[in-house]
């Protein structure tokens, strides 16, 4: 009986009760409610769980009635027997109830009497483990809560929901993405917590199962910008994408930072890697880059829905953010159906006029928002420039010199391998995915190989420009428009 308490608790004391009294066992709640019910011989005389279980409830609401310390009762050819379980004053004790045929079996009246002491254990036991359990499901919500906050630039109330958690929100911030081994997500988080001494934000992803956020305290003299490092000296098969030092604001360019990073740190005996320096595309367009963002962006901006329970425009503008991002995993993100982000995304594309599964519309949406998401002082149109006309067209911001600069630095990489031009040139490889929407197969068939071939070359890729290709968030959009903006300016050098 102890040994059973200590290796399968409630369940398997059931199960044992059952078979000695060779009929139905389980608890009760102090309405009726069947928590746990076992039969353990399929073969014995009570075969009818259901109507055992209907039994027990009736009995348990007759027990609770009399304020009794136990009851029985026989209906038909059984014998319900009834036990109160005693346990702590702040969790209410289950009863025990057992639906046996008659006559009963020698000595169960006194085997139920003995079981009640280390049967109430294991459940007192087993409900704090369930409160604990909800009490960190809580705080990892609410620190996912604060995460997404963070990521769609809410910091105000960031803050507000932070303040009940610890440690407070720090800024600036560097963060890190942990790829954690199967299974151990939970035990990686507790280390990160020990190595960090607490002072870290140490979050679940809603979207890969295997994976934490960090977000660390940045600067010359925080020790814990090396916590990445430590991690992935401390755990065996961790791997670890840091970002660079940004301000709290730019959590959301920080994460995509050190998700590409970790694309280049599986490559590295040393399983850790950090962000290499590069312009971000939204702070290269200006103010005529601003115009066009907003008067692309109006449409959904202003969307005011028809029914109150309709999703309205900032609940849109996150749908359509999260899903650029992370794509079918928008769904995890967000915690929404999938028909609910495909009815989403439907909308978004008519309020817009565009096709959201065309990569050329993705790209100029995810630059869009993105423009919008940099700090004002960047958006201001100085007074010089309020009297052109703004341009809403895409093509024309890619030909300042600034963007024209930005994209020769993305594909840079490609070039410096020295690979010659031809099928196999890098270049071509990606050039040809982009040109294919980013999909495996049609790429594979434009080129002329396997959908594995063509994955490890954009494998290679990943390495070569530093940057994550096959998983979101992914640099797809950053390189078509690098392609993009180098196009328009040879069309425009070609014209006479």
């Amino acid at each position: 009986m102890h040994r059973l308490a200590r290796s399968g608790g409630s369940r398997e004391l059931l199960r044992w009760v059952s078979g000695r009294a060779e009929g139905w066992a389980g608890l009760l709640d102090g309405d009726g409610t069947v928590l746990h019910g076992v039969v353990r011989d399929p073969g014995s005389t009570v075969t009818d769980a259901a109507e055992a279980a209907s039994l027990a409830t009736e009995g348990a609401r007759e027990l609770a009635s009399l304020d009794a310390r136990s009851f029985s009762f026989d209906r038909g050819a059984r014998t319900v027997l009834l036990f109160p379980l005693h346990g702590p004053h702040d969790i209410s004790p289950p009863v025990l109830a057992v639906v046996a045929p008659r006559p009963l079996p020698d000595g169960l009246v006194g085997l139920l009497s003995d079981i009640a002491m280390p049967l109430a254990t294991c459940w007192t036991a087993e409900s704090v483990e369930r409160r604990r359990r909800r009490v960190d499901l809580a705080e990892s919500r609410n620190r996912e809560a604060v995460l997404h906050l963070l990521m769609t630039g809410q910091l105000s109330i960031a803050h507000q929901v932070a303040g009940a958690l610890r440690p407070t929100l720090p800024d600036p911030v560097q963060v890190c993405v942990v790829e954690c081994p199967p299974g151990r997500r939970d035990e990686v988080a507790r280390n990160c917590a020990e190595l960090s001494g607490g002072r870290s934000w140490i979050v679940r992803c809603p979207v890969y199962a295997r994976h934490l956020i960090l977000v660390v305290p940045a600067g010359p003299d925080a020790a814990e910008r090396q916590l990445g490092l430590r991690v992935a000296d401390v755990v065996d098969e961790c791997v670890v994408g840091a970002s660079e030092d940004v301000p709290l604001s730019d959590t959301a360019t920080g994460y995509r930072q050190a998700f590409h990073a970790l694309a280049v740190a599986r490559g590295l005996p040393v399983r850790h890697a950090r962000f290499g320096s590069a312009p971000e595309a939204a702070l290269v367009v200006g103010a005529a880059g601003a115009r066009w963002a907003d008067a692309l962006l109006n449409p959904l901006l202003t969307h005011v829905p028809r029914r109150s329970h309709d999703p309205g425009s900032q609940e849109l503008a996150a749908t359509l953010t999260s899903w650029l991002a992370f794509s079918s995993h928008a769904t995890q993100h967000l915690k929404i159906h999938r028909n609910t982000l495909t009815a989403r995304l439907r909308l978004i594309g008519e309020l817009l006029g565009l096709d959201l599964s065309r990569l050329a519309d993705q790209a100029a949406l995810d630059l869009a928002l993105r423009v919008r998401a940099t700090p004002s002082v960047l958006r201001t149109v100085p007074p010089d420039e309020a009297a052109p006309r703004p341009s809403h067209r895409l093509d024309d911001i890619l030909r300042g010199p600034a963007v024209q600069e930005w994209a020769a630095q993305q594909l840079r990489p490609l070039t410096a391998s020295g690979t010659a031009r031809s099928t196999a040139d890098p270049r071509t490889t990606l050039r040809t995915w982009l040109d294919c929407e980013a999909q495996l197969g049609s790429t594979a068939a434009a080129l002329g190989l396997s959908v594995p071939g063509v994955r490890k070359r954009l494998t290679r890729l990943e390495s070569t420009l530093q940057r994550s290709l096959l998983q979101a968030p992914s640099a797809r959009y950053d390189l078509w428009l690098a392609f993009r903006a180098l196009d328009v300016a040879g069309a425009t050098a070609a014209a006479p």
